[in-house]
């Protein structure tokens, strides 16, 4: 081959090259494209560990991606009204929300078993139904409103809130209003309290004008900061109402499925490391609030036993009664109840037997 040849040749080679090149650039794009979402949280940014769980899955996924998709967060009523976050998901107002499902009981009461009901799961059993079929049951209820859910985070039990007055009957609950979410409320109202449904940045200022007499929040890193102790000092526990409430990321249904599949993964892996991380954070501060909550003069009182048994028949006529009009309430409520049969089984052999052990250590001063 002479001098020309070869050159003329390899012009040639390099247009093909080329135009491979301009051929593939744009599939590789479309394989990763770049994507901004706007989630809008039910929670105010005082809330810095819930809160912080949108901004932990937002950082994950721009990193992930090398901040080809990347999702801004905004604290609750920046965007929308903090009990319409779903809402505005499903409408596609907003790409995505961070908020517990029970906010929406008002549309059907099965919404509840996406986070808590009285007397239901702990929130390590909370997590072991989500992946054992619970999520996938909450996921089908929510695909007609164009929803999708991915866990993504757990308080663990949560206190019993605050009160102005001693509560040691249950005619002590009588005529009590009390901010309260979710079915625990229309199981107190059997009771005799009035409910009400207060987003978590008016609690406080609610409580302090008395609008309302009690309010249930989460636990005492939350509420230290929040400041209750200032105009209600009787702290009680636990919340059976709450004993592993669950948050959910939300997101519209027909924005998520039109993700490439490796975006999509990449969120449930950042849903699931804020699930994770929630619950871890409570764990490592609540402890130290609670002692700075009752140097600050909270009275820390346990319910009594027959508040309790009162409360617990309350839920089981209230269950017996949401089954029988809402078919997706008793699909979902009879399917956690089986998983919550073995679920207390195994407990108590290893875990409570082992924990009852070390809290009777702690006690004594061994640890």
């Amino acid at each position: 081959m002479d001098r020309r040849s070869f050159f003329k040749n390899a012009a040639t080679a390099g247009v093909g090259a080329a135009a491979a090149a301009g051929l593939a650039a744009p599939a590789i794009a479309q394989e990763n494209p770049t994507i901004t979402w706007r989630l809008t949280s039910s929670f105010p940014k005082s809330l810095d560990i819930i809160f912080g769980a949108a901004n932990e899955i937002a950082n994950t996924v721009k990193a992930a991606t090398d901040g080809k998709f990347t999702i801004q967060t905004f604290a609750a009523g920046e965007l929308v009204p903090p009990l319409q976050a779903a809402d505005a998901v499903a409408n596609g107002t907003v790409e995505m929300a961070h908020t517990c499902s029970y906010y929406y009981i008002g549309q059907d009461p099965a919404f509840a078993l996406g986070t808590a009901i009285p007397f239901g799961l702990n929130a390590r059993m909370t997590n072991a139904w989500f992946l054992n079929g619970g999520n996938d049951l909450i996921n089908e209820f929510l695909a007609p409103r164009n929803l999708y859910a991915l866990p993504a985070g757990n308080s663990g039990t949560q206190m019993g809130g605050w009160f102005r007055k001693e509560i040691n009957t249950i005619d002590d609950l009588k005529g009590l209003k009390m901010r309260i979410a979710g079915l625990a409320g229309q199981v107190m109202q059997k009771v005799g309290v009035t409910p009400q449904q207060i987003a978590g940045g008016d609690v406080y200022a609610a409580l302090e004008k008395g609008t309302i007499d009690a309010t249930e929040f989460v636990g005492p890193y939350d509420d230290q900061k929040l400041g209750f102790v200032k105009v209600a000092k009787y702290y009680y526990y636990p919340a059976w109402w709450e004993g592993g409430p669950a948050m959910h990321a939300f997101f519209n249904l027909e924005k998520f499925n039109g993700l490439p599949k490796s975006y999509q993964e990449i969120l449930k892996a950042a849903c699931a490391q804020a699930n994770m991380s929630m619950l871890a954070n409570y764990d490592a501060h609540n402890a130290t609030a609670l002692k700075k909550l009752v140097a600050e003069g909270a009275v820390l009182k346990p319910f009594s036993r027959d508040i309790l048994d009162a409360c617990y028949k309350a839920a089981m006529e209230t269950y017996a009664e949401l089954s029988a009009k809402s078919p997706a309430f008793k699909k979902l409520y009879d399917h956690q109840q089986a998983f919550k049969k073995d679920a207390y089984l195994w407990a108590q052999v290893a875990e409570y037997s082992y924990d009852t052990y070390m809290m009777i250590q702690q006690r004594n001063g061994a640890l």
